[in-house]
């Protein structure tokens, strides 16, 4: 681990290599996260162009709250509505949260001074009643393993990453929020089962320790970093509202990704000028 000076201190960096995880309370201003946010009513304004232009809405609801306006838009198209954006985030009002400089100051506490942003970034609209948006128990490491054909004769548990998961409102066990089971990050990379939507841990590995899972909730400027080979799942969302939140990963830059895309450097000490600065270097990049 580096010793670069970071705002985390030995006990958090002790606890995420026994846990697995650690939650850092308000590293995102509210003025980042209300950036954010706009950013998002940008992504629902195209979802509610594109209702518009099927003939399926006739009112683009632009006076509905943040965390209802999706949902009402797509109340009697449940089926249809989005669970994540990833391409569309090349918006000015992200560069902010994805290259903010004291999450990548604890980043490079991990990872070392060389920093991607890794080809796997995300906004999820979790809404309710919608099973598309219910994410079972896996490990971002067995996706890795399972859909990449570029990890084939890799060792997936060998790759430096560093989740990292923010809400856009709060998130509790009401209206879906994660699930950890802290320290099987050690286990390394376990198999997983193909699912209606998503992968699932193999139930011999999973159901001895789905027990031991806790619920991580947090508010919107909170984040938490975990490793890409810990048990995670997001809970169903039993509210009338829609839980907004961001994931990304940041990985070393010296490895590959292990896919065709090869990501974003997002902090370079040997070459600076590699890495994306400003808000109209992102818009003018894409997810490649």
């Amino acid at each position: 681990m580096s010793t670069t000076q970071t705002s985390i201190t030995q006990s958090q960096q002790d606890q995420f290599e026994n846990e697995g995880y650690i939650i850092l309370p308000k590293v995102l201003s509210p003025d980042v996260v209300e950036s954010a946010r706009r950013s998002v009513q940008q992504l629902v304004d195209r979802e509610a162009d594109k209702l518009m232009e099927r003939g399926l809405i006739s009112d683009p609801l632009k006076s509905e709250p943040f965390e209802t306006r999706l949902l009402r838009l797509y109340e009697n198209h449940l089926d249809a509505a989005p669970n994540s954006f990833r391409p569309e985030l090349h918006l000015a009002g992200l560069f902010p949260i994805f290259f903010d400089s004291k999450t990548l100051d604890v980043a490079e506490a991990f990872l070392g001074s060389e920093i991607r942003l890794y080809p796997n970034y995300t906004v999820r609209p979790k809404l309710p009643d919608h099973c598309a948006s219910l994410v079972l128990w896996h490990q971002d490491g067995g996706y890795t393993a399972v859909n990449s054909a570029e990890s084939a004769g890799h060792d997936v548990s060998e790759m430096r990453m560093l989740n990292v998961w923010s809400p856009l409102v709060p998130a509790n066990r009401q209206n879906g929020c994660m699930q950890f089971v802290p320290g099987t990050h050690k286990l390394g990379v376990l198999p997983h089962e193909k699912r209606k939507h998503y992968l699932e841990i193999a139930a011999e590995y999973l159901k001895p320790r789905e027990k031991e899972a806790i619920d991580i909730e947090l508010d919107p400027g909170d984040i938490v970093l975990f490793s890409n080979l810990l048990f995670h799942r997001g809970l169903s969302n039993l509210t009338k509202a829609v839980r907004w939140s961001l994931d990304w990963r940041y990985q070393d830059a010296n490895q590959d990704t292990l896919r065709k895309e090869k990501g974003h450097i997002a902090r370079s000490r040997q070459n600076p000028d590699s890495a994306i600065k400003s808000a109209k270097e992102w818009t003018d990049a894409r997810f490649e």
